[in-house]
């Protein structure tokens, strides 16, 4: 039996740890306690590591074995499954390819990487009705790909569902409140590949765009940004690379921990909870010798969830985004998720 004092977050290193074991594992107080636990993490920064998390640490290692076997193929085999060609925003997208900081970095995210999402049939009521972001997914052709990321998938998914009943708890309402909005979520899984920064400096181009242009010379691998959805769960390797804004302006380095994943709040639960929670701005700069690779999960909440504040969150106001004039809310998740991917997706925009 756990017991049902308030679990503190405590630091070490970056970030607060939150250990989810009394949440999988124990009574109602316990559960009760870790999402206070959370509630008090989100209000103070929104970013957090989170350990006994459930997730088979085996299986991790296969995806990135898997994912490291995919973006090692020739450009020419990972075009079989490129994004641009999917209507639903599924496959691989090349270095450059997504600009989550198009304003200052025009150039794109040196980086490559590839969406999964939920594998929908072409006979499922979402697909049949057209509704954008829904369909099936592209597999490679690799042996137990798509096997190991589906596992994966199929977990991460269920820990998000997990980590959004406790965060109910800790604002206050049921355990279940978000259960009818992620009955059928808007959830992606992102392997993703880094490479070293400074092996672009070597020949000052974008190998999948052929820029020569050194003023567009790339020296970030992911952009400044908030994440788009609810909840964003990460995976890393040992190669550090993740950097949060400060409340001073500055980027502090996120280092990886063993077992740990990193979890952070994305627009969407700013949005519900009216600014109670802040979604972290972050980037990923790469200075190692080495490729990076992380596994990023997006947990979104059904196409239809609106998005309006959450009734117990009276003291909070939109107003708290005048920061951020384009996070006033849309009518649905599924409306801002567009927005949001034709601001960094230049082919899914110019396709419409």
């Amino acid at each position: 039996m756990y017991k049902t004092l308030m679990p503190k977050p405590h630091q070490t290193g970056d970030l607060p740890i939150i250990d989810f074991a009394p949440f999988l594992q124990g009574d109602p107080a316990a559960r009760l306690n870790i999402g206070k636990s959370i509630d008090r993490v989100c209000r103070a920064g929104g970013i957090f590591y989170l350990t006994q998390h459930g997730i088979d640490l085996d299986m991790l290692a296969r995806c990135f074995q898997q994912a490291r076997l995919f973006f090692a193929l020739p450009r020419a085999e990972k075009q079989k499954i490129a994004i641009t060609q999917s209507p639903c925003h599924r496959g691989w997208f090349d270095i450059g390819g997504e600009a989550l900081d198009r304003q200052n970095h025009p150039e794109g995210d040196y980086k490559e990487g590839i969406k999964i999402g939920r594998d929908l049939p072409l006979s499922h009521a979402f697909v049949q009705q057209k509704i954008a972001l829904h369909g099936p997914n592209q597999w490679p052709c690799l042996p137990h790909w798509q096997a190991d990321m589906q596992l994966a998938y199929d977990a991460f998914s269920a820990l998000a569902k997990k980590l959004m009943q406790a965060i109910a708890l800790g604002l206050g309402l049921t355990e279940t409140y978000f259960d009818n909005w992620l009955a059928q979520p808007m959830a992606t899984l992102t392997p993703l590949r880094y490479p070293p920064i400074s092996t672009v400096n070597k020949d000052k181009t974008y190998p999948c765009l052929g820029e020569t242009d050194s003023s567009h010379t790339p020296t970030l691998s992911a952009g400044a940004h908030t994440d788009f959805g609810c909840l964003a769960l990460l995976a890393q390797d040992d190669i550090a690379g993740l950097q949060i804004r400060t409340q001073n302006g500055t980027w502090q380095t996120i280092a990886p921990r063993k077992a740990c994943l990193i979890v952070n709040i994305g627009d969407m639960l700013e949005l519900w909870t009216g600014g109670l929670y802040r979604a972290p701005a972050h980037r990923v700069l790469n200075t190692s010798q080495h490729m990076r690779h992380s596994l990023a999960f997006f947990y979104d909440p059904q196409y239809d969830t609106p998005l309006h504040v959450l009734p117990n969150c009276p003291n909070a106001s939109n107003k708290s985004h005048d920061r951020k004039a384009e996070k006033q809310p849309p009518l649905t998740a599924l409306a801002y998720l567009l927005q949001k991917i034709d601001a960094s997706f230049a082919y899914h925009r110019d396709n419409k």
